[in-house]
């Protein structure tokens, strides 16, 4: 087996494919490499860790058909370092050889025939439009739980919605909710979990292309983006009743610039240290934001807006808050809440298609 192909090229296709190789080794030390098969001039890169595999394909100059296993870092690592140019790796045994201009590398393989078969979503393929998915990933994916202790909650909800697609998150402290309507990709009441680390990754590689295909499986789901494949499996269980979760009467409503409120949140986060909540009253004609550490200061800030309601003190945790800002459309929000203790609601006055939900912090 032996092919040729540019540097780039290569370096671009085995660090996509290496995003799915877990570093936690674990039974199969297999999976710590990067499974290259060659079909003629066609290169076919696969990483994977059973939950999650990436699947890049390219065209080189290939001679001798077949299948190695590379270590995925070790490989990454050396192409990258190569100069510009045209890359060689030819195989002999149970080493590759890696060379581009005076660089040679040698390289022992994992063996071949110890790499699992991958199992690919089987269904019809349904076509999205990227940029639009690619928009919904970024208000939502970062609202899902990192905690594997609860596995649930670090999926992403895609269910079915009027004639659209519905996708939320949530790690119980907030909670993202982003609608596509005219996305009709599922079935009326039809609903999968997908993992967030997956929607994570596939966010990395959609890039530029207009439209993605999925291809959903009982199991699996499968997304296709140009030459890369990302299938992942499905998270099974019931995802949280989200929707008991929305307050559907707020009687208070902050409506601010968006941008004028991340920069103060920023600016009054500095003093907010060791997960202290930044403190927001909302008043007629503004609002007083207000970050208090002991033995480190405090930071004060007054910005204009128009409120209705009561005079209310909420305490937020700024990181959270300021992720909600940052991904939520428009020129101006609207904060909505019942009282200091019930989940407030941030909404752009733009689109109704996008909603984030923030649980306060109770302070003394």
């Amino acid at each position: 087996m032996k092919f040729r192909c540019e540097r780039d090229v290569l370096v671009e296709a085995l660090a996509t494919a290496s995003r799915a190789v877990s570093g936690r080794g674990g039974a199969l030390p297999v999976l710590s490499g990067l499974r290259c098969e060659l079909k003629g001039d066609q290169l076919c890169v696969t990483g994977s860790d059973l939950d999650l595999t990436i699947t890049v394909d390219l065209t080189v100059s290939g001679s001798g058909d077949g299948e190695i296993v590379i270590p995925s870092k070790l490989a990454v690592d050396i192409v990258k370092s190569l100069e510009p140019g045209a890359v060689s790796i030819e195989t002999e045994e149970s080493e590759a050889k890696i060379s581009c201009g005076r660089s040679q590398f040698s390289v022992h393989l994992i063996p071949a025939e110890e790499y699992p078969q991958i199992a690919m979503a089987e269904s019809e393929p349904l076509t999205l439009v990227a940029s639009e998915f690619t928009d919904a990933l970024r208000q939502v994916v970062p609202a899902a739980s990192t905690d594997d202790s609860r596995p649930i909650l670090t999926g992403v909800l895609l269910a079915a919605e009027g004639t659209g697609l519905r996708l939320v998150s949530t790690d119980s402290y907030r909670l993202a909710v982003r609608d596509l309507p005219g996305t009709a990709v599922l079935a009326d009441g039809q609903n999968v979990l997908v993992p967030g680390r997956a929607l994570n990754e596939l966010n990395r590689v959609i890039s530029a292309a207009e439209t993605l295909t999925l291809i959903l499986g009982e199991r699996d789901a499968t997304f296709i983006v140009g030459s890369t494949r990302l299938t992942t499996r499905l998270i099974d269980g019931d995802f949280p009743n989200y929707r008991g979760l929305i307050p559907q009467n707020q009687p208070n409503r902050l409506t601010i610039g968006r941008s004028q409120l991340i920069e103060a949140v920023r600016r009054v986060k500095l003093m907010a240290r060791e997960a202290t909540p930044v403190r927001i009253t909302m008043r007629e004609g503004g609002v007083d934001l207000v970050a208090i550490t002991q033995d480190v200061g405090q930071a004060h800030e007054e910005l204009d807006g128009s409120y209705q309601g009561e005079e209310l003190t909420v305490a937020f945790n700024p990181d959270y808050l300021l992720a909600g800002l940052e991904v939520t459309p428009g020129d101006e929000v609207s904060l909505e809440t019942v009282d200091a203790l019930k989940p407030a609601l941030l909404r752009s006055l733009d689109t109704v298609d996008f909603l984030y939900l923030l649980m306060p912090v109770r302070v003394s």
